[in-house]
């Protein structure tokens, strides 16, 4: 199944618009950032070259975004970090036997359907039952950058000169879509180096854009 990810411009031409479609989305993560003493969403009055256009930045499948969260979570445990073919029930006995240290990682802790990440820095995802009645886990863009960089070698990416990150779908996909797939990689971490180019790209494209990451 297809996975997309999304920019959207925090800016006021579209955060302060009556038809703002992400008001629900923003007020409920403005209410757990709150809760949790941090500041709200970010919304900025001008960003060069932004208009309030929603935009995707990377396309990939939902397995191999879970490929890319088991190796992650192997290298947090400790534990070798060893492609996989397929997933099997290796990575849902490491989410259950080591769940506390899976919720403090925003790469892993996060739904894969929905959610977002918003460019903001705090230690751990945010979660609470009205975060987890709609999108899921709220994460950060700075931490999820982190833990991109953490994790790349193991996977065979230098993070301070990884490879050119593929281009964005042309159009949106539909969840029950094949995923297009990526370019030809022989390494055997293809799967999980073509989910991290695309993760790192829309984190960084975030980072210097003023945009949250959101999954769809």
């Amino acid at each position: 199944m297809a996975c997309d990810l999304w920019l959207v411009p925090l800016v006021d031409v579209l955060c302060h618009t009556p038809d703002n479609p992400f008001a629900e989305e923003l007020a409920v993560y403005n209410n757990a950032l709150g809760a949790a003493g941090l500041p709200p969403v970010p919304v900025y009055q001008y960003m060069p070259g932004l208009n309030g256009e929603v935009a995707p930045v990377a396309g990939f499948d939902y397995d191999a975004l879970h490929f890319l969260r088991r190796a992650h979570l192997l290298q947090l445990c400790g534990l070798p970090v060893t492609p996989v073919g397929e997933l099997g029930g290796d990575y849902e006995q490491l989410l259950e036997m080591f769940e506390s240290t899976a919720q403090q990682s925003h790469l892993v802790w996060h739904y894969d359907h929905a959610g977002a990440y918003v460019p903001l820095d705090f230690p751990r995802p945010l979660s609470n039952d009205e975060l987890l009645a709609g999108g899921g886990p709220l994460g950060s863009v700075h931490a999820l950058l982190r833990e991109l960089e953490q994790v790349a070698p193991a996977i065979g990416i230098d993070p301070a000169n990884p490879p050119a990150a593929p281009a964005p779908p042309s159009a949106p996909t539909e969840l029950e879509e094949p995923a297009v797939p990526g370019p030809y990689d022989p390494s055997p971490f293809a799967r999980e180096r073509h989910v991290w180019l695309g993760l790192h790209a829309a984190a960084t494209r975030s980072l210097a854009q003023g945009s949250m990451i959101v999954f769809s």
